[in-house]
């Protein structure tokens, strides 16, 4: 009897042996709960990451449009600028003039043509040189271009008998030296073709004699009714 109890007496103590290694086999198979936090740590740092990686490539994949357009802006290429020369009669009076114009045009894709067109230039009494007409789009076209503008810039003939001051019309005449000192009567040829008889009795003319005559100058272009 007293063996069985020994022997069950030392059973017993290896149970306790056992029960006693245990502790220091549990860091080998179970995490400390520092251990167990960092390991959460991460793990939520993982499906962190994992989830903003997700959320970024949606983002990029549904922010990202794709824009298919054939339309393009035409730019304006600089204006075409012409002189156009026109007598003191006709800037003086009116008239209306008709230029014609050839110009490249596109009547199909990769197609240019060369046609003519015809321009009515209505010059108003008065005009003077410098004045600019714009005619919008009858220029040349090209590719890629919208049409280009045609510009025609007033200039003024040379007249033989006037010259033009501003509104005023000059003109020199040459007067005999007796004439002069005597007192004459002198034709003056007028802009329209018509002569005004003027007189200069009882009058000396000398060098630098200025004359005026009112209302027979250039048309006044704010009111064409007065000159």
């Amino acid at each position: 009897m007293s063996r069985r109890s020994s022997s069950s007496a030392s059973l017993s103590r290896d149970d306790i042996k056992l029960e006693i290694s245990e502790p220091e086999l549990l860091p080998k198979f179970a995490a400390s709960p520092v251990q167990d936090f960092v390991i959460r740590s991460l793990r939520e740092k993982e499906h962190h990451d994992h989830k903003v990686s997700l959320s970024s490539n949606l983002s990029r994949r549904s922010t990202t449009p794709i824009i298919f357009s054939q339309t393009t802006t035409r730019r304006k290429p600089p204006e075409v600028e012409k002189t156009l020369e026109f007598t003191l009669e006709e800037l003086c009076f009116g008239c209306v003039k008709k230029i014609k114009v050839t110009r490249d045009a596109i009547k199909h894709p990769g197609v240019i043509i060369q046609e003519e067109e015809i321009l009515k230039i209505e010059v108003k009494p008065g005009w003077r040189k410098g004045t600019k007409i714009t005619f919008e789009g009858v220029g040349d076209e090209k590719p890629g271009y919208l049409p280009a503008d045609i510009v025609f810039l007033i200039d003024e003939k040379k007249h033989p008998l006037f010259s033009r001051n501003g509104n005023d019309l000059e003109i020199c005449v040459e007067i005999p030296l007796v004439d002069a000192l005597a007192g004459c009567t002198i034709p003056i040829p007028l802009l329209g073709g018509e002569k005004l008889n003027l007189s200069f009795e009882n009058t000396v003319i000398y060098p630098g004699f200025e004359k005026v005559i009112k209302g027979q100058g250039m048309t006044n272009p704010k009111d064409n009714s007065t000159r």
